[in-house]
């Protein structure tokens, strides 16, 4: 079912004075951090959970922050990360995520296997031990309540405390990214715009 993004995208001559601050740093940030994917349009406006921070940039400039700093100071490793990012986006079916983080697991060298189990909400058999207390981890607070204990311990086990918190603040993030691209209708790009 196709739903009509409810924002439009945002292309630089159209932006505010506080939003053109905003727009430039994300758009540096996209291009080292967020470069597997499409991020942006042929008029440069910023695509996926970008075009919608933008459209409020204080709220959206804090959630940019968050992003940067989950990113520039991630301890876990990448295919951990990438799991659980998955497993998020799954939980929520939110397109562009999976769509997004499909391609970053793909250039990280990610089976197709595996990747067709996480975008199915489905625990691959293959994990690493680290991979798949992170997708254990996720998997259990996406579905709510208290993270359960054991689950807990293994993590601090593995990941020491920082790791442990990490993945906790990780999964939240994609909750949050997840709902920004589900609530806005954010709409993965068609083959023929890239």
């Amino acid at each position: 079912m196709h739903v009509e993004p409810r924002l439009p995208l945002l292309t630089p001559d159209q932006l505010t004075d506080k939003q053109k601050p905003l727009y430039e740093d994300m758009k540096q940030g996209i291009a080292s951090d967020f470069n597997a994917f499409m991020t942006m349009d042929d008029n440069g406006a910023l695509l996926g959970p970008w075009n919608p921070w933008l459209h409020d940039p204080e709220i959206g400039g804090a959630i940019w922050n968050l992003t940067k700093v989950m990113t520039a100071q991630a301890k876990l490793d990448d295919h951990v990360r990438q799991v659980v990012i998955l497993v998020v986006g799954a939980h929520f079916d939110a397109a562009y995520e999976l769509y997004a983080h499909v391609a970053v697991a793909e250039k990280d060298g990610m089976s197709d296997a595996r990747l067709a189990s996480l975008c199915s909400g489905i625990k691959p058999a293959d994990l690493s031990e680290d991979e798949s207390i992170g997708y254990d981890v996720a998997y259990a607070l996406v579905n709510g309540g208290t993270l359960p204990r054991p689950a807990w311990d293994l993590a601090v086990k593995h990941f020491g405390l920082h790791g442990a918190t990490e993945l906790v603040y990780l999964v939240g993030l994609y909750c949050m990214v997840s709902t920004t691209l589900n609530g806005f209708a954010v709409q993965v790009p068609e083959p023929d715009e890239t």
